[in-house]
């Protein structure tokens, strides 16, 4: 067993690495007033009104799960005229950010709980903006952990994502990739950032529809642009012609990176906050597109005029 298995599996066996709590001053200062003012009266009519949601119906115990958890209500912000603000007389700006500007709050804070714990994994080319804009995202989030999975990697096997490719091979990083995956899959209201390679084995993408796939589509003229002076691109390093390697391997991948539930296309004018309100915009969207499945039932039982759904 080499050194790097030792490592990520001590990764495994402990797990502290990739265990965070989100800082209570990430919360929302509403949310915060909100759970403060909630009193023992409040929690007994919240739990009589539950219990009224339960009820027998086709021989099985129903329970509504339209409650303050499971569905707080929060609608997506962009098609809500009420936080919309009036357009700037300057036409507001260019770009993926124009529409979030007009928002009076920022749509991230309102996508967490949309997502109810769901993780956002970001795939997409080295240079791609994975980690920035992973990075971004749960910061505006604000009740999101970021991680990298090169970062872990480096972290666990205290190498650097060339060092390894030297001395252990391709295979044995992408084993280790791997193995780091599905670690940090368990964990909730993460953004992941992910390896560029690491949609080439079919078993991952067991543990990347856990959440919600965003495939950061660059062209590869532009990343190559991006990434031409750095040193730490093992593929890229090892090639003499590294725009065409870019090509190639984009073209190999594309059809899997195409799996994902949403794709971002990104310009050579976007910067990681446009990149991150154009991410935003598509989710938002996203979950009303594919809304949970007891709304789907719900809504077909309306349809259906059965007065035992509330």
């Amino acid at each position: 067993m080499t050194v790097l298995y030792r490592l990520v599996l001590a990764l495994l066996l402990v797990g502290t690495t990739v265990s965070f709590s989100p800082p209570s001053s990430l919360f929302s200062s509403r949310h915060d007033a909100k759970l403060a003012s909630s009193s023992s009266k409040t929690k007994s009519v919240l739990i009589s009104k539950n219990y009224a949601r339960r009820l027998y119906a086709g021989g099985f115990d129903w329970e509504d799960p339209a409650d303050i958890i499971n569905d707080p209500g929060v609608e997506n912000p962009f098609k809500n005229p009420s936080l919309l603000e009036q357009p700037s007389n300057d036409g507001g700006s260019d770009g993926g950010g124009s529409d979030v500007s007009l928002l009076k709050v920022d749509p991230a804070r309102l996508l967490s709980p949309r997502l109810q714990g769901c993780n956002l994994y970001l795939i997409g080319m080295m240079g791609s903006g994975k980690s920035a804009v992973g990075d971004a995202l749960a910061r505006r989030m604000g009740t999101y952990n970021f991680l990298d999975t090169d970062t872990i990697l480096e972290r666990v096997a205290g190498m650097t994502i060339p060092q390894i490719f030297e001395s252990e091979g391709e295979g044995a990083f992408r084993d280790a990739e791997a193995q780091v995956l599905d670690t940090v899959h368990a964990h909730v209201r993460c953004v992941i950032s992910t390896g560029g390679g690491l949609i080439l084995r079919n078993s991952n993408w067991s543990k990347l529809q856990t959440g919600i796939v965003i495939y950061l589509n660059v062209a590869p003229e532009i990343i190559y642009e991006r990434i031409k002076h750095n040193t730490d691109r093992p593929l890229l390093v090892q090639s003499s012609n590294p725009l065409t390697t870019l090509i190639e391997l984009t073209n190999e991948r594309k059809e899997k990176y195409e799996q994902a539930d949403v794709t971002i296309d990104i310009t050579a004018d976007m910067n990681v906050q446009d990149t991150a309100d154009k991410c935003i915009r598509v989710l938002h969207d996203f979950i009303d597109d594919n809304p949970p499945a007891w709304k789907k039932a719900k809504a077909k039982a309306r349809a259906d005029g059965l007065n035992w759904v509330n």
